[in-house]
């Protein structure tokens, strides 16, 4: 750092600073930076993961029959939504854009929380119906929109070495929230828990503007940051003919796909298990909290210990070869002991693997784009991609059940899907290689 700063801070300040960047391998000028987007996911997904364990026991409590019409509801929802928010990308500075959208889902947790307390009976049951469908709509626009600044605010380089430390935070987040609802939701309510959501969230906004701030102070960033706020233009659509034009981008749908079409086997395999196994609702959510808190626990370890070391051996394309061979592992298990212990415990270490490893290996196929495509076609991957898979997995597995398949057997149908997504992952892990190398051809 410039001398004139060395007066400002102690040495003992300096020491730990200077741990602290030689420990995570991070630069001085890059701290500030580190530390803002670490708090900014930190309240994101505290926020979300409050409400997780009250979205899966209404979606149980819903019937899990209904549950692949719900996720129909959910992709509509993604049509409407999509629209209206690459309009203010096109035409608001990247601040109002982004604290628009939190406020604006703000205000819907607000509604719901109003209209959770009033109804009761079937009234309750369609308005947890409905609250299922939009969770999981926030949960990708909020988490998409976070991600896309991470691609604009950092290089495909800076996101190697720091994006597992940021999604560390984001974790230490969701183990608070799963705390939060796993320590009080049969003592205070589910709703009551929606107004601790609304507070984490505003949090992320004020986040969110000290996250500019330093991006403008830091001279690593001085290149983008003159721009950065400026509005990033171009075509309301233009991030869904950007996908169909480009076949990385398409590389990425498939990638997408295949996740999500597994995720939603695997989902309906736990909610048919867990529904057999506990009658009480207050018992499901709990149990669900918990396993989010494990999922938690594992993910930071993950993050703090080996993601890192991972990708650095691995490289991109190994990486994202590590949950799909998570995932054939699983099914092949689950097809052959359909039990409690066997889906939770694949539940952790798939959920785990995702969150800590490829999450952010991911997110790095998105800072060798145009900045046009890091918010649009990403929030259109990211969210109606994601449904879609969604859509298509939750019908195949009603699909599947109608044709006298039983767990076991849809587990056991799961596997050349996991084979296929193994693939896609290679491939795109080794373009995302070149096109980095491209751009920073000395590194």
């Amino acid at each position: 750092m410039a001398p004139e700063n060395q007066g400002a801070a102690s040495p003992s300040t300096g020491r730990l600073r200077r741990t602290l960047t030689q420990t995570i391998h991070v630069k001085p000028d890059e701290l500030r930076a580190l530390v803002w987007s670490c708090i900014y996911f930190f309240c994101i997904l505290s926020a979300y993961y409050v409400i997780r364990p009250i979205r899966d026991e209404m979606g149980v409590a819903g019937g899990v029959k209904n549950l692949p019409w719900l996720f129909t509801g959910t992709l509509l929802g993604m049509v409407a939504l999509n629209p209206p928010f690459a309009a203010l990308v096109t035409k608001l500075p990247r601040l109002r854009f982004v604290s628009i959208t939190y406020r604006f889902f703000m205000a819907n947790l607000l509604i719901f929380f109003l209209l959770l307390q009033a109804t009761t009976g079937s009234q309750h049951i369609w308005a947890g119906r409905i609250f299922y469908m939009w969770t999981a709509i926030f949960n990708l626009f909020v988490v998409s929109v976070f991600w896309g600044f991470m691609a604009d605010m950092f290089t495909s380089s800076q996101g190697g070495r720091l994006f597992g430390l940021i999604g560390a935070g984001g974790t230490l987040g969701a183990i608070l929230g799963s705390s939060i609802t796993a320590i009080s939701a049969q003592r205070l309510g589910t709703a009551s828990l929606l107004l601790v959501s609304i507070f984490l969230l505003e949090l992320a906004v004020r986040s969110v503007h000290q996250l500019s701030k330093s991006q403008g102070r830091s001279q690593d960033y001085s290149r983008r940051a003159t721009s950065a706020e400026s509005p990033i233009g171009g075509k309301i659509l233009s991030g869904l003919t950007k996908v169909w034009q480009s076949p990385y981008l398409l590389g990425i749908c498939a990638y997408m796909l295949l996740y999500t079409i597994l995720s939603t086997f695997l989902y309906f395999e736990q909610a048919t298990i867990v529904g057999q196994a506990y009658v009480n609702r207050a018992a499901r959510t709990a149990l669900f909290a918990k396993i989010d808190l494990w999922v938690n626990i594992l993910t930071l370890f993950t993050q703090i210990f080996l993601t890192g070391r991972i990708v650095k051996v691995l490289g991109v394309a190994l990486t994202l070869t590590v949950v799909p061979t998570i995932t054939l592992i699983g099914f092949t298990s689950l097809g052959a002991m359909p039990a409690l212990i066997v889906v939770v415990i694949f539940q952790v270490f798939r959920r785990a693997g995702s969150y800590a490893v490829v999450r952010p290996v991911r997110e790095l196929l998105f800072t060798v784009v145009p900045r046009e495509d890091k918010y649009k076609s990403k929030n259109f991957i990211d969210t109606f991609v994601y449904r879609l898979g969604d859509q298509i997995g939750a019908w195949t597995s009603g699909l599947l059940v109608l044709m006298g398949l039983s767990v076991a057997g849809i587990a056991l149908a799961a596997l050349p899907l996991s084979v296929l997504w193994m693939a896609t992952g290679f491939w795109l892990g080794r373009k995302q290689e070149a096109r980095a190398a491209e751009t920073n051809p000395a590194k």
